[in-house]
């Protein structure tokens, strides 16, 4: 039969665990942990920062490839439309 080990958390990320006794009752696990999760930690926001300048580049480039998709088409068209006029005989 395996032996149970037990642990005591002495530190987490440079802070002392907070006591059980101290923490609210009122307050729920859900509600503790959402908390926690809605506080980006400092040491990210280089990582955001690079993801936000990709994020901004990639949608700059779709715009712009679209643009230019859409500037085509528009050419394209026009010389479609002259092409068929000039075929025809009559001025557009």
């Amino acid at each position: 039969m395996p032996e149970t080990l037990e642990a005591e958390v002495i530190e987490i990320d440079g802070k002392a665990p907070e006591p059980a006794e101290n923490r609210s009752s009122s307050e729920s696990y859900s509600e503790r942990a959402r908390q926690m999760v809605f506080q980006l930690d400092r040491r990210w926001w280089p990582l955001w920062l690079v993801l936000g300048v990709v994020a901004v580049a990639l949608l700059l480039t779709v715009g712009v490839v679209v643009g230019v998709f859409f500037l085509i088409v528009t050419m394209v068209k026009r010389i479609l439309l002259a092409f068929a006029s000039a075929l025809s005989g009559s001025p557009r």
